[in-house]
């Protein structure tokens, strides 16, 4: 049985910084694709974020490079989403979810839509206020 559990949310002032876990049973971390998404108020569907690929490259939407990152734990196997600067417009259910599946012309790319991946956690509140 496959489960996600993410930890860590809170609120904070804008231009601070919040670290989230994501603990998994049941799939390895570093043989599948570890994504973060998260859904705004009012939006229908959650939004990718970043993910961290098997071999432990990382994709990022442009909305949170340079400060956002994303790490794995192996021997906990656990994925570790670090988020610094935030925005109030960073405000949102924020859920870790894991597939096995690639994509990309060489098979090394995560999905960068929510419906792709096939295991999820609960998901986690972020607030950020101005």
């Amino acid at each position: 049985q496959v489960r996600l559990v993410e930890s860590g949310g809170g609120s904070v002032q804008a231009g601070g910084s919040l670290r989230l876990t994501c603990t998994i049973s049941g799939v390895r971390v570093d043989n599948a694709c570890m994504g973060w998404f998260r859904q705004a108020p009012g939006k229908e569907r959650a939004e990718f974020a970043i993910a961290m690929i098997g071999n432990g490259g990382t994709e990022y939407d442009d909305s949170v490079k340079d400060r956002f990152t994303v790490s794995r734990d192996n021997a906990e196997n656990a994925v570790y989403l670090q988020m610094n600067n935030l925005k109030p417009e960073d405000t949102a259910i924020y859920s870790c979810a894991a597939d096995s599946r690639r994509t990309g012309s060489d098979g090394t790319s995560c999905y960068r839509r929510d419906f792709m991946y096939s295991y999820w956690g609960q998901g986690t509140q972020v607030t950020v206020s101005s």
